[in-house]
Order: structure tokens, then sequence, then C-alpha cells
């Protein structure tokens, strides 16, 4: 199994079920031991701290802001200095637009910005 281990992606998570002395003693990440003889309840209640570790890990990842790259930074100047110059709007008021735009369509910002620039080259 710490072989296997080895080979498998950080986000994966391996349940060993094994005696004793068949599964060592030494503790890997990613590994949760379960030992033999196990009652059911054991083997659910494990699974589901599994789960719920995964969640809290997939939400936290979610959750931390993403570094934006330079080529995202000059489509979103694009699409403001579009918005400034045909609705007369002010830097700041593009931004917000673009923000409001973003955040009642759903899309990030950077799509946002995409859309406008597609629909304001027609």
């Amino acid at each position: 199994y710490t072989e296997l281990r080895e080979y498998l992606p950080e986000s994966f998570h391996l349940l060993l079920i094994a005696s004793p002395e068949k599964g060592g003693q030494e503790c890997m990440d990613g590994v949760v031991k379960l030992p033999m003889p196990m009652k059911g309840y054991d083997l659910l209640n494990t699974v589901e701290m599994i789960l719920q570790s995964m969640y809290r890990r997939k939400k936290k990842r979610k959750s931390a802001p993403r570094e934006k790259k330079p080529e995202e930074y000059i489509v979103i100047r694009q699409a403001k200095a579009v918005l400034m110059e045909r609705n007369g709007m002010s830097e700041d008021d593009a931004h917000h637009y673009l923000q409001k735009c973003s955040m009642d369509s759903g899309n990030n910002l950077l799509e946002t910005a995409e859309m406008i620039l597609t629909i304001m080259e027609q």
C-alpha cells in the first residue's frame, strides 16, 4: 500500500483495512488505517470522516483567491477602456459595472470582460 500511495495524487486517500500486524504501525499521509476485525459502524464512520475531510479541503481550495495572469489583467483593462470610451464612464464606474455584471451573471470578472469586448466590437 505504501508504494501505491506514492503513485497516487495527493487528493486521493487510501483506506487500509488490515490486521494490526499486516498494516504496520507507521502513519503515512493520505492513508487511513482501520484494524481488523471491525464493526460496520466503524467502517461507515471512517468513510464519512474521509469524505468530510475531502470536502473541507476542496472548499478551502475553491475559496482561496486565484492569482490572475497578466493576460487576464490586459483583457479586463481593455473592457474597462471600451466602457469608458463608449459610455463616458470613469475607470471606477467601469470597474464597478464589470463587477456587478459578473456577480449578476455568475461569471468571473475575466469572462464578463471578454463578453463585453465581444458585444462592443459588433
